[in-house]
């Protein structure tokens, strides 16, 4: 999270680099699932016990602006968040947070972010994503998946042995 505040500080003392390259992340985003309903005050409400988990399942990914905002505000929520079936790009994002699962028959996919349509690899944004995986996750990020223009696909259980923190949902 700070590598990605640090990047975004850097990225605001070139305001033209920044707003060419926030339009266009918007531009390629889709439209993230509701969010749990907010209190009037605008604050998100603690989840009560038993709360039905909020299922992200077969997402491709989209906006990665997009996405770290949709993850913000829902480990801000605090309920169950289960990331099933197919998820990828931005939708990686996701697995980290305190309050997710992965399912155990779930595909996970990384590849640079690009701008879209494109081979472009805007400056910073890979690193933007890389601030919210760990461990063997992390290193394979840096290391190859970052510069992959193509898909890399993993099994849930093989994104469990690169990052142990991860937690399996029941099946």
């Amino acid at each position: 999270m700070a590598a990605a505040r640090a990047i975004l500080r850097r990225m605001k003392k070139r305001p033209f680099l920044f707003a060419a390259l926030f339009s266009a992340l918007t531009l390629a985003g889709c439209v993230p699932a509701p969010v749990p309903p907010a209190s009037p005050g605008g604050a998100t409400p603690a989840p009560a016990r038993n709360q039905q988990p909020v299922v992200i399942a077969n997402n491709r990914g989209g906006n990665v602006m997009a996405a770290i905002q949709r993850r913000n505000q829902l480990q801000r929520w605090g309920g169950p968040v289960e990331v099933r079936g197919y998820c990828g790009s931005a939708c990686t994002l996701f697995i980290t947070l305190p309050n997710a699962c992965l399912g155990p028959n779930a595909t996970v996919g990384f590849h640079a972010p690009r701008l879209p349509g494109t081979t472009i690899i805007p400056t910073g944004v890979d690193d933007i994503m890389g601030a919210y995986y760990r461990g063997g996750i992390k290193a394979r990020w840096d290391a190859e998946w970052k510069h992959s223009l193509d898909i890399q696909r993993i099994t849930a259980a093989e994104y469990v042995r690169l990052d142990p923190q991860t937690r399996l949902c029941a099946v």
